[in-house]
């Protein structure tokens, strides 16, 4: 198997540790109006399908598809990807929300979509540099390298709420 980046390696080993052991039962477990363990999961694993589908019209078009940023992009990039701080309660775009996906089928679809978006990652990255590939819907146009952090962050933050459902 080829290697999967730094970042994107770190998630698969966050998100297969802190689900080890749990049962169907314990992934479908939630707080009333709140998302169960499986469903941040499928979260995830739309989250990346979404941008392994953004990489490959990007690979499609024969060059990056994104725009110049703004300053509110620039300082947005700097907050959640330079600084690691991702702010909570916001609503998860459409796209991304949970849509009942059978909880034993969470974590490998998910390690199945992070593993084909590494690999459109790099496959853009490889053709047209280290430049801005493409724009995320909040933060703006990012290159690789930060759409991989990006999606650690986002992990990560998504880790704590699963370890917070497994304590409950």
């Amino acid at each position: 198997m080829e290697d999967m980046d730094f970042y994107l390696e770190r998630i698969r080993e966050r998100l297969s540790a802190v689900t080890r052991g749990m049962t169907t039962e314990d992934l479908s477990r939630h707080p009333e109006g709140k998302w169960s363990s499986a469903e941040v999961l499928e979260h995830l694993s739309l989250t990346y399908e979404g941008t392994a589908r953004g990489f490959q019209k990007c690979l499609d078009a024969g060059a990056p598809i994104a725009r110049r940023p703004s300053l509110r992009d620039r300082i947005v990039v700097t907050l959640v990807i330079t600084v690691g701080f991702l702010p909570g309660g916001r609503q998860a775009p459409e796209g991304t929300r949970p849509m009942g996906r059978p909880p034993a089928e969470a974590l490998p679809t998910l390690l199945q979509n992070l593993a084909t978006m590494d690999g459109l990652i790099t496959r853009c990255e490889e053709r047209f540099g280290n430049g801005r590939l493409m724009d995320h819907p909040i933060l703006g146009p990012l290159s690789a390298a930060e759409w991989r952090k990006f999606h650690w962050v986002h992990a990560r933050h998504h880790v704590k709420q699963i370890q917070r459902l497994r304590r409950a």
